[in-house]
């Protein structure tokens, strides 16, 4: 399937969760903000949200720094 991550498209397998997402891009254990279609997506529902055709993915990394 294809969705857009970060505006750009980006081709995924069907079924593919928020949390499958964030392994394929290597960001498991980061902290990052997830917006599904305009909707941040809550780290504890990242498992159980799953992707579909069209879907529109922000991707934000927490950058610390002082």
């Amino acid at each position: 399937m294809r969705i857009q991550l970060n505006g750009e498209p980006f081709e995924l397998p069907d079924g593919e969760t928020v949390a499958a997402l964030l392994t394929r891009l290597d960001l498991t254990g980061r902290r990052v903000a997830v917006e599904l279609n305009l909707d941040i997506v809550p780290r504890s529902l990242h498992a159980e949200t799953a992707l579909n055709e069209g879907d529109q993915i922000e991707v934000v990394h927490a950058i610390g720094g002082g």
